[in-house]
């Protein structure tokens, strides 16, 4: 019999982003949630009358490490449905340092598509309100 040789780990691991600062943290979130009530929720979210498929019944923002992610949460409105809501998270903002941030949207496969490797602030914000890879 043959031996196998054991490998813990990836010889191309991806180095970690770095941390970003609370001050520019804070700042994000609440120009994101302005951007998700002015924009975004006026916008998407709405509640059929005599709902027919799965529907948009919130949009907001969480952090996982050190990117931001735009969610919706839809609704199942079917007696037979696994769950009666889920979550779809729609676009992330993962931080580059200097502030800088790479944005990328879900593609139809699920994985993320990376649109925009190096942008500001206000420019990923302002892409997630006017492009329409980013319709939740």
């Amino acid at each position: 019999m043959g031996k196998f040789l054991r490998v813990s780990g990836s010889p191309l691991r991806k180095p970690r982003p770095p941390k970003v600062p609370e001050a520019l943290k804070s700042e994000i979130s609440s120009k994101a949630q302005k951007l998700v009530e002015q924009h975004l929720k006026p916008a998407h979210v709405e509640q059929p009358e005599n709902p027919q498929c799965n529907y948009i019944a919130d949009i907001y923002t969480r952090w996982h490490r050190e990117d931001l992610y735009f969610c919706a949460t839809y609704v199942a409105p079917f007696p037979d449905a696994v769950a009666p809501t889920f979550e779809v998270r729609f676009a992330r903002m993962g931080y580059l340092g200097s502030g800088k941030f790479n944005l990328a949207y879900k593609g139809q496969t699920g994985r993320w598509c990376e649109m925009y490797p190096s942008l500001s602030i206000d420019k990923c914000l302002e892409a997630v309100r006017d492009e329409p890879h980013f319709i939740p």
